[in-house]
């Protein structure tokens, strides 16, 4: 946000703000956004830029970092800048509150960065380029594997289908197991007070029932 964003956003009539979108198409109450293109001063843009500004009421978390225009109005602002003029075969698709909602699901899609580093790419190992290739490959397939275990394996188990990569590594990934040989099969003992061994059964017999890649 710059000055002359602010100054853009004081320039905008009441009439200008919507109620924003839930990614269902559902009424957000409390949060609004506002068509920003025309009014703003910004140069050097490429032609067909639109900015679309949204505005909620601060959390007392967030207090600290308002500006002295923000802290006057009350809101909170924020604004995305996109290329979607319109998008052919869907309804509505020019309309600020889509273009809001649209982005904020896709950020959702970055948010999964934490994962990434949690998953090896916080640090690189080396100063080899080819060493550090592979280390970025491995981290990613991680990232992969956690995201489609908690996809396929546990959708409707609570608090692991959207649980963080530690969480993760705490409750599922380390098993407190022992691996066994026994009649010609492998048994997996799991200890019987852990508190997540129904969700890691579940888990398990699951990804084994999918059908094998042919």
């Amino acid at each position: 946000m710059t000055n002359e964003d602010e100054a853009a956003i004081a320039r905008l009539p009441g009439t200008a703000w919507e109620t924003s979108l839930e990614q269902d198409g559902s009424l957000q109450e409390g949060y609004f956004v506002a068509e920003l293109t025309g009014l703003n001063t910004r140069k050097g843009w490429p032609e067909g830029t639109r900015l679309i500004v949204r505005r909620v009421k601060p959390s007392g978390r967030q207090a600290r970092k308002l500006t002295g225009f923000e802290l006057k109005t009350g809101w909170r602002y924020s604004i995305t800048a996109t290329n979607i003029g319109r998008m052919w075969g869907i309804a509505g698709s020019h309309q600020p509150q889509f273009l809001d909602v649209l982005h904020r699901d896709h950020a959702e899609v970055e948010d999964r960065v934490r994962t990434d580093k949690a998953t090896g790419l916080h640090n690189l190992p080396s100063k080899s380029w080819d060493v550090n290739c592979g280390w970025v490959l491995a981290a990613n397939l991680a990232a992969d594997l956690d995201a489609w275990v908690r996809l396929l394996g546990l959708h409707d188990v609570g608090d692991l289908a959207d649980a963080e990569i530690d969480t993760m590594r705490f409750r599922l990934y380390h098993v407190p197991a022992r691996l066994a040989n026994h009649a010609r099969r492998r048994w997996l003992r799991i200890e019987a007070t852990w508190p997540w061994a129904d969700a890691f059964t579940i888990c398990w017999q699951r990804l084994s029932g999918l059908p094998a890649v042919t």
